[in-house]
């Protein structure tokens, strides 16, 4: 499965986004744990588990950090990801 990088601008892009990531990546399981935070920003691991449309089981792991303006809304989120394929024998999260 090819990956993209791309950077989102706004809520209508990020919107967009995840209803097209969500039609291709079904049973979608996600886990998060909090690493740490300080004023405005928070860092978290993260690990998450989709099958694509042929049936395929794949996992996602990696680290976000994300900064929030004063209303709470994310300004910026970096993400450093890996996607690999897995059996469904390997499946963590159900």
């Amino acid at each position: 499965m090819e990956k993209q990088n791309r950077v989102l601008n706004g809520r209508n892009e990020i919107k967009n986004f995840l209803t097209l990531k969500w039609k291709k990546e079904l049973d979608y399981k996600l886990k998060k744990e909090l690493w740490g935070f300080r004023e405005n920003r928070i860092a978290v691991r993260f690990e998450y588990e989709y099958r694509d449309l042929d049936g395929n089981w794949f996992r996602a792991y990696g680290n976000e950090n994300w900064e929030f303006d004063k209303n709470g809304l994310m300004t910026k989120r970096n993400a450093s990801i890996n996607d690999l394929p897995i059996k469904t024998s390997e499946r963590r999260i159900k």
